[in-house]
């Protein structure tokens, strides 16, 4: 049986991603490998755990010696490397925690899998996902390419053009085979609510401020995340070695806009007044280093792999509102922190 290493698979992107391939493909054996710091939630996947092909290994890739071990253990075939820290606002706090996850942790992984490798890289994959904030900002036009030179301009985004140019240079000097991919913002369910959309979905049900940056006009692209789970199955297994994809969800818009759109399902929903919700906008100092505008060129996926995205973003909103209204112990468990407890009951 193959075995394949994901990491950061109890976070929001990753816990899809493992449970595609968990379900989809009996024939490999997940290991799903998370530090369960804040964002890592193991009731994100808690419905695949007792599957025979899964097996899920606490530990963090910025301890050397244990990665070492872990391949040295378990012989990977593949590794699909998710695990990353991702909020620019905590960037902008503790930048050092990102450069040693995203840049030194990478490189754990980037080692373990050469020196593994090195006899033989028949068959072998290391499949490194990564942002559209490595390439900058955007004006009013323009789309971000695969050639777009990169401009990052937060810690995040910093932390992860360093790790992209660090699997590109080990394709390069060790013949390392990689796949690289640049995705636009996600949305879904399982998302931790600290981004946006589900942060203001939870504020929303509570009757809190909904904080927006500046005058709310910065424009982003969305992606639904099993749009973007679909997208990383493909290029994993049909993707050209060394070559970067970039993932897009052809749904651009002005974060003022979105939360507009988000305060009036929302009142649908939750049978309030028409208008009820949106009283809760509230615009608040803007973050420093903000991107104006995300957009993405995804032709060449499309083009090489057939990949395009099935949901548009009104489905999706809906979708992932519905979740979390269906879902509210989960949001309540993770808001509360109670959710940390979960592996102690189920690992301990």
């Amino acid at each position: 049986m193959k075995k394949l290493l994901i990491t950061g698979g109890a976070g929001f992107i990753g816990s899809h991603v493992v449970r595609r391939f968990v379900t989809k493909y009996p024939q490999y054996h997940i290991f799903n490998l998370d530090a369960l710091t804040y964002a890592g939630n193991l009731e994100n996947i808690k419905d695949i755990e007792a599957e025979p092909n899964y097996t899920f290994v606490k530990g963090d890739i910025v301890d050397e010696t244990f990665i070492n071990n872990l391949f040295l253990e378990n012989n990977f075939e593949g590794v699909l490397h998710l695990a990353a820290e991702s909020h620019v606002d905590r960037s902008i706090e503790d930048p050092l925690s990102f450069v040693k996850t995203n840049v030194i942790g990478t490189m754990n992984l980037l080692n373990a899998a050469k020196n593994q490798w090195k006899n033989s890289q028949e068959g072998k994959r290391f499949y490194h996902i990564s942002t559209d904030e490595v390439y900058g900002s955007l004006g009013a036009e323009g789309l971000f390419t695969e050639k777009t030179a990169y401009d990052p301009n937060s810690p995040y985004s910093a932390s992860k053009a360093s790790s992209d140019h660090f699997v590109r240079a080990y394709g390069e000097t060790y013949g390392l085979p990689y796949v690289l991919t640049n995705c636009s913002n996600n949305y879904g369910s399982y998302h931790f609510p600290e981004k946006l959309i589900p942060l203001f979905i939870n504020n929303i049900i509570n009757n809190k401020p909904l904080p927006v940056y500046g005058d709310g006009n910065y424009t982003r692209d969305w992606l639904f995340v099993e749009d973007h789970a679909i997208a990383i199955d493909l290029v994993f297994h049909e993707g050209k070695n060394h070559e970067t994809y970039n993932i897009g969800g052809f749904n651009e818009w002005k974060n003022i806009d979105l939360v507009k759109l988000l305060c009036q399902i929302m009142d649908e929903k939750l049978g309030r007044d028409k208008g009820t919700s949106q009283e809760l906008i509230t615009y608040v100092k803007d973050r420093p280093g903000h991107d104006l505008r995300y957009a993405i060129d995804a032709s060449k996926i499309n083009i090489e792999l057939g990949w395009k995205p099935l949901v548009t973003f009104e489905e999706g909103l809906e979708k992932t509102i519905n979740w979390y209204l269906g879902n509210e112990q989960w949001l309540q468990n993770v808001t509360s922190g109670t959710y940390k407890d979960y592996y102690k009951k189920q690992y301990s």
